[in-house]
């Protein structure tokens, strides 16, 4: 067993078991629910993602529909290790169980086909957190990708709201630089990234800058560090996720920082980093580096678990 306990805001796993036959319990990728099992406590965001550019026929409300019943699917058959979370209630009788804990998220709405009246299904599921954008732009906003200059869209500024009214977190991870300063000014729920580095060390318009970061700690959000390494830089080295780590920290997010690996989401992770079994290396090297057990337990941990059953219940 782990010394600690670990919530990580995102992660690609589901697709990987809908379309390449993966059990959550023993997986080839980064993540399972045996590796989850050996830290103090484990929960994991599980996004729903396909790329729009590649739609199936049926189109992109069919394909989220599928990732969601495989998603109970395997919450069924691993019952014994695992149980969907999606109140503050689920979270702590899960804990007390000894079971992981999984969190359904949607990256990118184009999977409800930017239609503002699916979010109610995605509630009924328990969708927590969605995405605005993946790569693609879309009728809501432009992506950090693609029509960068593009912010939200009357229809996008009606889907965060009817969002946030349900709940549901929204995540600027993707989206446009303008479209993050659209969000802003009618946010009135907190803000999360939640696979995003910064950009003072990796100018990769993926990233947070300084600004941004600030302003999700202020509306007591969150930012997840992600382990591709395009994303950190060229520094490959565990170094370059603490470089990240700590210039978050010192601009003030030891309430409002943690991690969103992107695992099974990407193909690039630092060194001596696999899957979720080498958080290990993290923690020791937070040891190393004199980290209170407060400040550790927050960062593993309690600050995902205060934004998402928390503040956004409030």
């Amino acid at each position: 067993m782990l010394p600690f306990s670990f919530f990580d805001a995102h992660c690609d796993t589901l697709s990987c078991c809908l379309h390449l036959g993966w059990d959550l319990r023993s997986s080839p990728g980064h993540t399972d629910l045996e590796r989850g099992g050996q830290f103090q406590r484990y929960a994991q965001v599980f996004a729903i993602f396909h790329d729009a550019a590649r739609a199936p026929m049926d189109g992109m409300f069919a394909e989220c529909c599928r990732q969601a019943e495989e998603f109970f699917v395997q919450m069924k058959r691993n019952a014994a290790l695992v149980a969907p979370c999606r109140t503050a209630a689920d979270l702590e009788q899960t804990e007390r169980a000894g079971k992981c804990a999984a969190i359904l998220s949607i990256e990118g709405a184009d999977l409800l086909e930017c239609d503002p009246a699916r979010l109610e299904t995605a509630a009924q599921w328990g969708v927590r957190l969605i995405n605005l954008t993946w790569n693609r732009a879309n009728a809501l906003s432009g992506s950090h990708l693609e029509e960068p200059e593009r912010g939200l869209s009357a229809q996008g500024k009606d889907f965060v709201r009817r969002a946030q009214s349900l709940g549901i977190l929204v995540d600027v991870s993707h989206l446009s630089d303008a479209g993050f300063w659209d969000l802003m000014d009618q946010s009135e729920k907190p803000v999360v990234a939640s696979h995003s580095d910064a950009r003072a060390l990796c100018s990769n318009t993926r990233n947070l800058t300084d600004e941004m970061f600030r302003c999700i700690c202020a509306t007591g959000g969150f930012a997840g560090l992600n382990f591709y390494t395009p994303f950190l830089g060229l520094d490959h080295s565990l170094d370059a996720v603490f470089a990240h780590l700590e210039h978050f920290l010192d601009l003030g997010g030891e309430k409002y920082v943690g991690f969103g690996g992107d695992w099974d989401g990407c193909d690039r992770l630092p060194d001596g980093i696999c899957g979720v079994q080498d958080m290990e290396r993290i923690y020791e090297g937070m040891l190393r580096r004199n980290y209170s057990a407060e400040l550790i337990e927050d960062l593993f941990y309690r600050n995902l678990k205060r934004v998402i059953f928390e503040q956004s219940e409030q």
